[in-house]
């Protein structure tokens, strides 16, 4: 929502700078995400008068004006566009001038006639889009006065974010109440006074779904000039509110849903056939647009027709053939109240976003239809005339919104916001939002206007007592309640140290939307169902995760693109599983490995800084197994995964369950992605793969350690997990570490086989191990590894 700072100065007193109205309507709950001004900076460009437009000689579509700044002789200005004629008035930048996009303007000659400034359009002074012409001021512009000072392009204009729930600020209007609440003020804002009108003419309206439109507001307008030129100090505040000028009756239609909230349309009345029905459309009933598409409605959409055909998509869009054109001269308004809930998601579902459709959503003042069409006739009759019949109001009462009181309680009021407030500021501020109070005993009984559709409990009024008040002006105090924590489970691992962990290790934790993109998540997991919804807020953002992999690869991919050379990024967070007919959130942790091993260094060697690998992510893992207590219970099983590269992939296991994957991407992702170097990744589930073993005391022995070496011959299939598990359950409950310290293949062995050397510590708590007691058990191993492992001894 742009609201132009003037703009608002018409509807309520303001006693702050623009800044400062921006600091505290933030601190109030409506962000002000930016405060720009009207026009981008430009300077040198001054009001002047065509006097005269005469052919270049040289070229047929140039003309060489006589142009006057009201001081000094006239100049001569080459101009190409078609509008320049004697009498205008218009935007000159002189010789010096910069305009938007570092164009400073000089003396030159065109076709060999000389040029001593520039005509500008609106686009080149950064005004408009796109222009056709010169830009055209009023008769009355002072000549040589500064185009930024006659058109105050210098005014602020302030780019508010309105939360979904407070639609009634999405309008100048809204805005000003705000402001008004703020300041102790009183909104005054123009008077719309109720014309007399000049005909009898009504409009027949009928209203088939009055739950879905209770109330329809109509007047018929005859003899308007929609050819007229739309005076300046509209177009200007259209342009500054993000809205394009486009015809009389279309730009006041704008200007009084931008100024009061209510989206408004006009048909041209010679096409219009019979009365306006508002109802449900039926399967399959077709509707062109204003855009020129022709939409499928469905029967959940609610219509506007006429006799003969749909004329518009209620709340969202009218019709094009029904639609305003330079040559209508009769002309029916429309100011409807659509209830949310007929207009909620309808736009986004056929791929439409507009202005109307995101008030109607939010919900529109039920009471202020009649007033919209007395302040938009008041607004056009100046500028195309016409003449105004009775505004007919068409309405359903018992289908109308109702505003039941909300009671608030004074002791609840000091409660939640652990302040007491006096009863008179409580009361004050609450009026001041143009609420309906009424003292009780223990509070007060409150009756929101008609625009407030987010106050209906007592919480609400909490908030709106907070916000206006302001936060800052609540003294902290200490909370008078003992705090209760819940206990952790034991088995459950702390999250500050588990993300602490790969933090320490390099990695930076990533943030990513739980709703991916559908056609990247099924490339990496074509076999795994996904949760589509029905209101994405973008097409590449439509489903939820099964894996926390899609959201981490765009993040990776978007860091690769801005130079990052070596990316270590994890993010713990909920992916969501279809099962039957149920989905099952699991709580996960993920991460992505990609780029350069080691950071650039001068003391780490080139060599050393080659891009990472499976065993440099397996490594982090297994520093994440460490902190469990349990390290020991996990194995690495080489298996297939549809987004991991064949041979390059294996579940991870614990105590022979699967709780996750590890792998490098698959080349023809890497491929299909740009990465430059293959990503590896892993994934865990967080309940099952990281909980904890609680360390418990553990007697230390007094007597020594015994160790022997083992070098075994085994396949090159045998892993180095599987022989050490073997190992262990070949000795006694006497061994007490395991280390595996040389690997061996070449010259001497089998083609095939390698050779593994073992370390095998034995002790004992309550005695010394004598030789015969060792010498017993290593027989054991070694017949357990020939008789399961095909293995032989290496001397």
């Amino acid at each position: 929502m742009k609201a132009p700072y003037s703009w608002l100065t018409e509807w309520v007193k303001i006693p702050w700078g623009a800044p400062e109205l921006g600091t505290r309507l933030t601190m109030a709950g409506i962000e002000m995400e930016a405060l720009t001004l009207a026009a981008p900076p430009f300077s040198g460009v001054v009001v002047a008068e065509i006097l005269a437009a005469e052919p270049h000689p040289q070229a047929d579509k140039l003309r060489v004006c006589r142009v006057s700044t009201g001081s000094g002789p006239p100049l001569q200005i080459v101009c190409g566009a078609s509008n320049a004629r004697a009498g205008l008035k218009s935007a000159l930048a002189s010789v010096g001038a910069h305009l938007p996009g570092d164009l400073a303007i000089k003396a030159a000659k065109l076709w060999g006639v000389e040029s001593q400034g520039m005509l500008a359009s609106a686009k080149e002074l950064g005004l408009a889009e796109a222009s056709s012409g010169i830009l055209e001021l009023p008769p009355d512009a002072p000549l040589g006065r500064s185009l930024r000072e006659y058109l105050d392009l210098d005014e602020a204009v302030l780019d508010l974010n309105v939360t979904p729930n407070r639609g009634d600020v999405l309008s100048i209007l809204g805005v000003a109440r705000e402001v008004a609440a703020l300041a102790g003020t009183k909104v005054t804002g123009p008077g719309i006074a109720r014309a007399s009108a000049g005909h009898a003419e009504r409009f027949p309206v009928k209203l088939e779904a009055p739950a879905a439109c209770p109330r329809f507001a109509g007047c018929i307008l005859r003899g308007v000039d929609n050819r007229a030129a739309v005076p300046l100090w509209m177009r200007e505040r259209l342009r500054r509110a993000g809205v394009r000028s486009i015809s009389p009756v279309v730009d006041v239609t704008n200007y009084v849903m931008l100024e009061l909230g209510q989206p408004m349309h006009a048909y041209d009345l010679r096409k219009l056939k019979g009365g306006i029905r508002v109802r449900l459309a039926r399967d399959g009933e077709h509707v062109m647009l204003l855009d020129g598409k022709t939409i499928e409605a469905q029967s959940d959409m609610l219509l506007i027709t006429d006799a003969e055909r749909a004329v518009g998509l209620a709340g969202v869009m009218g019709g094009l053939h029904t639609a305003v054109s330079a040559e209508t001269s009769d002309v029916f308004l429309e100011s409807a109240y659509f209830a949310p809930n007929a207009v909620l998601g309808r736009a986004r579902r056929l791929g439409l976003q507009t202005d109307a459709s995101q008030r109607f959503e939010r919900g529109v003042d039920f009471a202020l239809q009649g007033r919209a069409i007395e302040r938009a006739i008041a607004l056009l009759a100046p500028i195309a005339g016409g003449t105004a019949g009775p505004i007919e109001v068409t309405d359903s009462a018992a289908h109308l919104p109702k505003r039941p009181p909300v009671t608030l309680r004074r002791k609840q009021l000091g409660r939640l916001l652990g302040a007491s407030l006096p009863d008179d500021r409580v009361q004050h501020t609450l009026e001041g939002l143009e609420m309906q109070t009424t003292p009780r005993a223990d509070g007060w009984e409150v009756t929101p206007p008609s625009y407030r559709f987010d106050i209906a409990i007592e919480a609400d009024l909490i908030e709106e007592v907070a916000r206006i008040v302001g936060f800052e002006a609540i003294p902290e105090a200490d909370a008078l309640e003992p705090q209760r924590f819940r206990p952790l489970p034991e088995e459950r691992p702390a999250e500050e140290s588990m993300l602490a962990v790969l933090a320490q290790r390099g990695y930076q934790e990533a943030i990513t939307y739980a709703f991916v993109d559908p056609a990247l998540q099924e490339r990496l997991f074509p076999d795994r169902p996904a949760l589509a919804l029905s209101n994405p807020i973008a097409s590449d953002l439509s489903v939820m995760r099964v894996s926390l992999w899609p959201g981490l690869l765009r993040a990776a991919l978007e860091n690769q693109h801005r130079q990052q050379d070596r990316i270590r990024l994890f993010e713990h967070g909920t992916r969501f599983q279809i099962d039957g007919a149920s989905t099952r959130e699991i709580d996960t942790l993920a991460a992505v490995v990609s780029g350069a091993r080691l950071p650039e260094q001068w003391g780490v060697p080139k060599e050393m800084r080659g891009a990472a690998d499976f065993y440099d992510a397996k490594s982090d893992l297994e520093a994440l197994f460490t902190a469990t207590g349990q390290a020991e219970s996990f194995k690495f099983e080489a298996g297939s995964h549809s987004a991991l590269h064949t041979g390059r992939a294996a579940r991870v296991l614990r105590c022979g369950r699967e709780v996750g994957w590890i792998g490098e991407l698959h080349p023809i992702l890497v491929q299909a992605l740009d990465f430059t170097y293959p990503p590896v990744l892993f994934e865990l589930d967080v309940d099952s793969a990281l909980a904890v073993k609680r360390p418990a005391y553990q007697e230390i022995s007094r007597f020594p350690q015994v160790r022997r070496d083992l070098a075994v011959v085994v396949d090159e299939s045998v892993t180095l997990s599987t022989l050490a598990e073997r190992v262990t359950l070949a000795a006694s409950n006497l061994l007490r570490g395991l280390r595996i310290f040389d690997v061996y293949r070449g010259p001497g062995l089998e083609h095939g086989r390698k050779s593994v050397a073992l370390g095998l510590i034995f002790q004992d708590i309550s005695r010394t191990l004598t030789d015969d007691d060792v010498e017993r058990i290593m027989a054991s191993v070694v017949a357990d590894l020939r008789e399961k492992l095909n293995a032989r001894i290496r001397e």
